[in-house]
C-alpha cells in the first residue's frame, strides 16, 4: 500500500480526554476515530489489526474443533425475559421497540440466542458434543465509557457456546478452551495471566476464569501467589488465615470493658487518637440485602467483599444500610455500633472469629467496649470468608507464598454456565434411555476490540506503538526520504515489489513529506520493521530499523528480503 494514497492522519498531540497510552497512540496514530462517546470507527491500519486478531481467533477456535456461526445483533426481549436476565442486566442492556411495539435488545453477548437456535436443531444425545462460535459486534450502555476501546458501548467480540450431555463433556470443552485462549493471547504478544473470578450476571455453576492483560491501567486487581499457580481476581481471591472453633482462650480473657471514645467513630480517628492498632478493632456494619438487615463483622484493617457478603448471606446482592436505618436497628449512629447485645443477625469474617480479643463499639454514642471475646461476647454461629484478599498475607492454597498484587485489563472470560439457561429456554435432548434431559453448557468471550487496545497498552515505546508480528497492519514500513530523488525511487519500486512477491505485507511512505516527518509517522505507526530508502540507496544500501529493539543497522538491497522473511514466523 502506498501511503501517498491510504486514508491515515496522524495527530502531534493526543486529545484531552484521551488519558491512557492505548487511547493516545491509537488516536495519533490514526488506527481509530471517536463517532460518539464509546463508539469507534476503525480505519483502514486499526481495522487491519482487528482482521489479524480475528484472524487468530478463527484459527484457534476452528482447531479447538469449534464451528463458526453468525447470530443476530437484534434480539426478542422476550427471549431475555424467558431466562431471567432482561430485568436484572439493567440499564446496561440497550432496548427499542420496532413499529408493531414488539421490545427488543441489542445483544451484549448470546447465550440466549445460541440456546435458542440449539435447542431448535438439536434433539437428540447423538448431535451432542457441539462448540458453536461467533464474531459480532456487541452492545452495552456504559454509564462511564472511557479508556478509549478498553470500555466502550459498541465492540467487536469473539463468543463460543459448548453443549454437552455430562459435566464431564463439559470440563472437556472448558479445558480445550483454556488451553486455545492461552495460545491466541500468547500469539497475540500479550503478558496475560489467567485468574478464578465471579460469574457476575453470567450465572453457572463454579468453574470459571479471566485472562487478564497486566497493566497499571487495569481497572481489575489481581492477587497471585508468589509459591503456587494460585491467581484470583480479588473480588473471589481467598483470603488468608484459618478459624478453627474453640473455647480454650474465652476464660483467660477479662470482661469486656466499656471506654469513653468522644467524637471518634473511624478506624482512622481510633487509630490516630488512642494508638490502637487497627487489626485489633472489631468493624461492625449493618447491612441490607433482599430487603433484610444484618450485621456484618470484618477486622479493622481488612475491607468488606460485597460479592463474598452476598453469597453467604444467601441473597442477591448486598448494599450498606443509610444512617437512618442503622440508627433503627442498632439504636446508635454508624461507628459506634458494636456486636455484643445487637438484635440484628451476625456474619462474621473468619479473621474476627479467629481473634483472641478485640475493640468493638459499645452500642452507645461515644463509648466502645474493650476484651471482647468472639464466641464469649457475641454469637460465632454464621462465619465466613467475606473481605478481600491483603497484599503480603499468605496464599491459602500453598500456605508458602504471599500474594503479590497487580492491576489487569480483561480481555476474557470463560464459564461453566451447566443447565442455567438450557433449563430455562428448554434446550433439551433425548438420551439413549429415551428421557429429555437438559444440555450442559459452557460459554467463552474473548473482547476482541478490548484485546487490541491491551496490546497497545502493553506494547509501546516514546516513539509510538510496537505491533507484535501476527497483529501488525503491516510488516514492512518503506520510508522513501526524497520524493523527488530517482536513484530512492528505483530502489524503493524495487524492493516494493520484491516483497510483494515475497508475500510480505508492505506500507511504502511515498508522501511528499520531509523526512523528519516520515520518521516521526514510522515510529508513531509502530510496524515492526522500517527501510529507510536515502543517500545510500545509489550504493545498494538501505538503513533497517528493528522497532522492537530500536537498532539500526546499514544492509545491502539484496539481503532485505530474506532477512525480513528469515525473522518472520
Amino acid at each position: 500500500m502506498r501511503q501517498s494514497q491510504l486514508l491515515l492522519t496522524t495527530l502531534r498531540d493526543a486529545p484531552a480526554d484521551a488519558e491512557t497510552a492505548s487511547h493516545q497512540l491509537l488516536l495519533r496514530a490514526g488506527y481509530i476515530r471517536m463517532l460518539a462517546a464509546g463508539i469507534y470507527s476503525y480505519l483502514p491500519l486499526g481495522r487491519r489489526v482487528l482482521r489479524n486478531i480475528e484472524h487468530i481467533v478463527r484459527e484457534e477456535m476452528d482447531a479447538a474443533g469449534a464451528q463458526e456461526v453468525l447470530l443476530p445483533s437484534l434480539l426478542p426481549a422476550e427471549l431475555w425475559k424467558e431466562s431471567g436476565r432482561f430485568e436484572p442486566y439493567g440499564k446496561d442492556l440497550m432496548t427499542l421497540m420496532d413499529r408493531h411495539e414488539r421490545q427488543f435488545v441489542l445483544g451484549p453477548t448470546h447465550e440466549e440466542a445460541i440456546t435458542a437456535l440449539v435447542r431448535g436443531e438439536i434433539s437428540s444425545y447423538r448431535k451432542l458434543p457441539v462448540t458453536l462460535y461467533q464474531v459480532q459486534t456487541k452492545f452495552r450502555d456504559e454509564r462511564r465509557p472511557r479508556s478509549g476501546l478498553l470500555r466502550g458501548r459498541e465492540f467487536q467480540m469473539k463468543d463460543a457456546y459448548s453443549f454437552d450431555t455430562d459435566r464431564e463433556g463439559l470440563d472437556i470443552a472448558y479445558n480445550r478452551m483454556f488451553k486455545a485462549y492461552e495460545r491466541i493471547f500468547t500469539r497475540c504478544g500479550l503478558n496475560f495471566k489467567a485468574v478464578q473470578a465471579n460469574a457476575g450476571a453470567m450465572g453457572g455453576e463454579g468453574g470459571n476464569h479471566e485472562f487478564m492483560a497486566l497493566a497499571d491501567i487495569g481497572e481489575d486487581t489481581l492477587a497471585v501467589c508468589t509459591s503456587c499457580d494460585y491467581a484470583a481476581n480479588l473480588e473471589e481471591a481467598e483470603a488468608g488465615g484459618t478459624w478453627i472453633a474453640t473455647n480454650e482462650q474465652e476464660a483467660a480473657q477479662p470482661e469486656a470493658e466499656r471506654f469513653h471514645t468522644p467524637g471518634l467513630r473511624t478506624i482512622d480517628q481510633l487509630e490516630e487518637q488512642l494508638q490502637l492498632a487497627t487489626h485489633s478493632i472489631i468493624k461492625t456494619l449493618i447491612y441490607s440485602g433482599d430487603g433484610t438487615l444484618f450485621a456484618v463483622l470484618v477486622r479493622g484493617d481488612h475491607e468488606v467483599n460485597e460479592l463474598k457478603l452476598a453469597a453467604a448471606a444467601g441473597v442477591t446482592a448486598v448494599s450498606l444500610a443509610d444512617n437512618e436505618a442503622v440508627r433503627t436497628a442498632a439504636g446508635v449512629e454508624s461507628g459506634y455500633v458494636g456486636p455484643v447485645g445487637l438484635k440484628l443477625p451476625l456474619i462474621i469474617d473468619k479473621a474476627v472469629a479467629a481473634m483472641e480479643t478485640g475493640i468493638a463499639g459499645a452500642g452507645e454514642r461515644d463509648y466502645h467496649l474493650r476484651n471482647v471475646v468472639p464466641g464469649r461476647d457475641f454469637s460465632l454461629e454464621h462465619v465466613a470468608d467475606i473481605r478481600n484478599a491483603a497484599e503480603g498475607e499468605t496464599c491459602p492454597k500453598c500456605e508458602k507464598g504471599v500474594y503479590h498484587f497487580h492491576k489487569g485489563i480483561e480481555i476474557g472470560h470463560i464459564f461453566k454456565l451447566g443447565t442455567r439457561y438450557s433449563e430455562k429456554l428448554g434446550a433439551v435432548y433425548l438420551d439413549a434411555s429415551g428421557r429429555n434431559k437438559p444440555m450442559i453448557m459452557g460459554c467463552y468471550g474473548i473482547g476482541l476490540s478490548r484485546l487490541l487496545a491491551a496490546v497497545a497498552e502493553q506494547s509501546h515505546d516514546d516513539e509510538g506503538l510496537l505491533w507484535p508480528e501476527e497483529l501488525a497492519p503491516y510488516q514492512v514500513h518503506i520510508l522513501q526520504l526524497s520524493a523527488k530523488d530517482q536513484e530512492q525511487a528505483v530502489v524503493v519500486e524495487a524492493l516494493y515489489n520484491e516483497l510483494a512477491r515475497a508475500g510480505i505485507g508492505t506500507l511504502l511512505d511515498d508522501r511528499d513529506e520531509r523526512p523528519g516527518v516520515k520518521f516521526k509517522d514510522a515510529g508513531l505507526i509502530g510496524i515492526p520493521v522500517v527501510l529507510v530508502v536515502g543517500k545510500s540507496a545509489g550504493e545498494g544500501k538501505v538503513e533497517y530499523w528493528d522497532r522492537k529493539s530500536g537498532t539500526k543497522e546499514i544492509i545491502s538491497n539484496a539481503e532485505v528480503v530474506s532477512r525480513i522473511a528469515g525473522g518472520m514466523r
